[in-house]
C-alpha cells in the first residue's frame, strides 16, 4: 500500500498511459507474438521497462512510440531465447502431401498463424509497416536496423506470404518498398 500512498503526478501520467496505450500495444503484441497469452506477458514487460524510464521521457506524446520499440525489442528478445522454433498445435498440418496448398487453405485466412511462419524480424517489419503504418525509415529506426534491410526483409515476408497465402490475398506490391511518396516510403 505504501507504493499508492506515494503516487505522484508522473504516476498518474504513467497510469493514464497505460490506459490509453494498452489496446493497440496488445494488438501490436498478437501479430508479433502469435499468442494472446504471450501478448499480454510481452506487453507486460514493455510496460514495466517504460516505466523505469518514465521519467526519463520527456515528450510523453512520443511515449507510445517508445513503448512500442521496447515491446518489439521484448519480442525479438523472447524469441532468440526460445530453444526450438516447433509449436503445439491441435492439428498438424499436410504440408508433405504435395497438394495445392491454395486448395487446402481455409474459408478465412488466418492472419496471425501466416505471420508466424515468417522470421521474427520479417513479422516485426510487416507488422510495423502495414498495421502500424510507419514509414520504412521509421520501421528502421524502431528496429535499429538499416531502411535497405527493412526494405529486403520486407520483399522477403510479403513472398512468405504470397506462397503462404495464395493468389487471392491482395498483398502490397514490391515497388511500394522503394518509393518515396505517400506513407509506405
Amino acid at each position: 500500500m505504501r507504493l499508492l500512498a506515494s503516487r505522484g503526478p508522473a504516476d498518474d501520467e504513467f497510469v493514464e498511459f497505460v490506459h490509453t496505450a494498452w489496446p493497440s500495444l496488445y494488438r501490436t503484441a498478437v501479430l508479433l507474438a502469435g499468442e494472446h497469452a504471450l501478448a499480454e506477458d510481452l506487453v507486460q514487460t514493455a510496460l514495466a521497462k517504460t516505466y523505469v524510464h518514465w521519467h526519463r521521457i520527456r515528450d510523453h506524446a512520443s511515449a507510445r512510440g517508445y513503448a512500442r520499440r521496447v515491446l518489439v525489442n521484448a519480442t525479438n528478445s523472447w524469441f532468440r531465447k526460445r530453444s526450438t522454433a516447433e509449436r503445439p498445435v491441435d492439428v498438424v498440418p499436410d504440408r508433405l502431401g504435395g497438394g495445392d496448398p491454395a486448395a487446402a487453405a481455409p474459408e478465412r485466412i488466418d492472419l496471425v498463424a501466416a505471420l508466424a511462419d515468417l522470421s521474427p524480424r520479417q513479422r516485426a517489419v510487416i507488422v510495423l509497416r502495414y498495421y502500424e503504418d510507419l514509414s520504412v525509415a521509421a520501421t528502421a529506426e524502431q528496429l535499429r536496423i538499416s531502411t535497405g534491410t527493412v526494405k529486403s526483409q520486407t520483399s522477403a515476408a510479403l513472398s512468405r506470404l504470397r506462397a503462404l497465402l495464395g493468389d487471392e490475398v491482395d498483398l502490397p506490391d514490391d515497388q511500394l518498398l522503394t518509393t518515396t511518396g505517400g506513407h509506405h516510403a
